[in-house]
């Protein structure tokens, strides 16, 4: 019981650090997950029930709203209607190397998403993704490899303009109406 409680004063500790950056050296300071490898980002504020059975490899982005389902617990429903004894389901997560995932996705239990892997905002992830991918959609379905979105963001890389003040919002803004041929 106690490191339950230990475990729920971090998890609200988590919640309370406001930097991402600040947030993601606590994570791994205090062993939350399972394993950690280089250069993970996690900016999602809100830790799963079950992080012990969540492992990142390296090269790992987490943004915001990302949910790690490690268990369901449909059994509680499930005991009070039947006479079978259904019981607690939860499995492991496992991220590979080179992963971003978009905000607001949710990744379910026993899932291995592989190598060089693209989640795009709002994916529901309901089985394993191939190195490789890029996903999206719920649920997730593989929309193009990793080397073609690398290819593209090179080929456009040229026309980002990165947002630092005042002059580039409005160039944003500019390049925005431009494309869609609105004059004001």
């Amino acid at each position: 019981m106690r490191r339950y409680k230990k475990d729920q004063l971090k998890k609200i500790r988590i919640a309370l650090i406001i930097d991402a950056k600040k947030r993601t050296k606590y994570l791994i300071k205090h062993n939350i997950f399972k394993s950690v490898g280089e250069n993970f980002f996690f900016q999602p504020r809100i830790i799963p029930a079950d992080p012990k059975l969540i492992k990142f490899h390296n090269n790992v982005v987490v943004t915001s709203g990302v949910t790690f389902i490690t268990h369901d617990i449909a059994d509680f429903m499930l005991n009070n209607i039947s006479s079978y004894n259904y019981k607690y389901y939860s499995g492991p997560i496992e991220v590979m190397n080179n992963v971003f995932i978009g905000c607001d996705s949710i990744i379910l239990p026993n899932i291995r998403i592989g190598n060089n892997v693209i989640i795009g905002a709002g994916s529901v992830i309901t089985k394993d993704i191939p190195d490789n991918s890029v996903v999206a959609g719920n649920p997730a379905k593989v929309i193009s490899t990793f080397e073609r979105y690398i290819e593209k963001r090179q080929k456009n890389n040229d026309d980002v303009i990165e947002y630092i003040d005042l002059e580039t919002e409005n160039k944003l803004w500019e390049q925005f109406e431009n494309a869609r041929g609105i004059k004001l």
